[in-house]
């Protein structure tokens, strides 16, 4: 009721105000930056009222599904072992998260948390070798099929968890476009720790301009990007291993932050990158982890087979250079 009372009061105020201005929302949000950018006729305060419901979207999904706040819905799911009432935001990514769990046979699992604990990635970041005993006992809490849905009533085994690290910033996208559709925006480009959403024209009345980081560790700054491309009405995510590893101090063993939910080990192939367009967010964000683990054959086949998804992946060749495969519609949105 609170959004649709806004929505009238800015749709009378609109029309006082016909010139469109560019407007730039930055900040900190969900352990990673944010940027929204939306053309707008709308006078200051009605504005600033926009920007006060997209802070709340964001409180609202991390009191839903991050597992940093103690008080969140998925921390209770996961540490109760009984069922737990959730609300809408975690619903709709639990529902999806099965889907593609279910579509790729298990290699998207969000139950996979154990997992990468195992491994050093959880929040505690406790690292250390890890023995084939470890990971087959760890297997074992590990399966999307463990999750029991009754309605809004949420369960999962004690020591299993539901971990939506792979999905929830792009769905948190989806959420903020949505919201800005509702309110009658229909030009803008959101960023949520990555994950990218764009629609309509920006201030020069151009399709949005996105550039892609090179997957190396380090920023260059006088070569940052791998590419820039125009993304009109789509989604894009990117993921990769390249700065998200850690590096066993003994062995010398790298260990990537992407965990095969088969396996129970990091995922091991050559591919550095997988960036995703996709028509939500949420899918590209899920299905670029889902290329990570899977590899680069596997993941070109994968892509072959769904025409609404395009790709660009980044791998090193035998001799340990980089590589490319592009797919054809990603390809005519590269800019250069």
């Amino acid at each position: 009721m609170r959004y649709l009372s806004l929505f009238l009061c800015l749709l009378i105020l609109s029309c006082t105000q016909r010139e469109p201005r560019l407007v730039v929302h930055t900040g900190n949000a969900q352990g990673s930056t944010f940027q929204i950018r939306f053309m707008s006729t709308l006078p200051s305060q009605a504005v600033e009222e926009i920007k006060t419901d997209i802070g709340r979207i964001f409180e609202d999904i991390d009191e839903s599904m991050s597992t940093w706040v103690p008080t969140s819905l998925i921390t209770q799911v996961n540490e109760s072992g009984d069922w737990v009432e959730v609300d809408f935001y975690f619903l709709d990514v639990l529902e999806r998260s099965l889907e593609i769990a279910e579509e790729t046979n298990g290699d998207f699992d969000p139950t996979v948390g154990p997992l990468v604990s195992l491994w050093g990635f959880w929040f505690d970041e406790i690292r250390g070798q890890v023995s084939d005993e470890q990971v087959q006992k760890t297997l074992d809490l590990v399966g999307y099929d463990k999750v029991e849905l009754d309605g809004r009533r949420v369960r999962v085994p004690i020591n299993s968890t539901i971990d939506f690290n792979a999905i929830a910033q792009g769905y948190t996208v989806d959420v903020i476009a949505d919201y800005l559709e509702f309110m009658g925006v229909d030009r803008y480009m959101l960023e949520v720790g990555g994950e990218i959403k764009a629609l309509g024209l920006n201030d020069k009345n151009e399709v949005w301009v996105i550039g892609v980081d090179k997957p190396q560790e380090n920023i260059d700054a006088e070569d940052r990007f791998q590419f820039i491309l125009k993304l009109e009405n789509a989604a894009l995510a990117t993921s990769g291993n390249y700065r998200k590893f850690w590096v066993d101090a003994e062995t010398g063993l790298k260990y990537s932050h992407t965990i095969d939910p088969q396996s129970g080990y990091p995922a091991k192939n050559n591919l550095l990158s997988a960036s995703i367009i996709a028509p939500t967010a949420m899918d590209a964000d899920a299905y670029a982890t889902l290329c990570m683990v899977r590899g680069l054959e596997e993941c070109k086949v994968f892509l072959a087979s769904k025409p609404e998804l395009e790709g660009y992946l980044i791998y090193a060749d035998q001799a340990g250079n980089w590589q490319e495969f592009i797919t054809e519609g990603f390809k005519s949105a590269v800019l250069e």
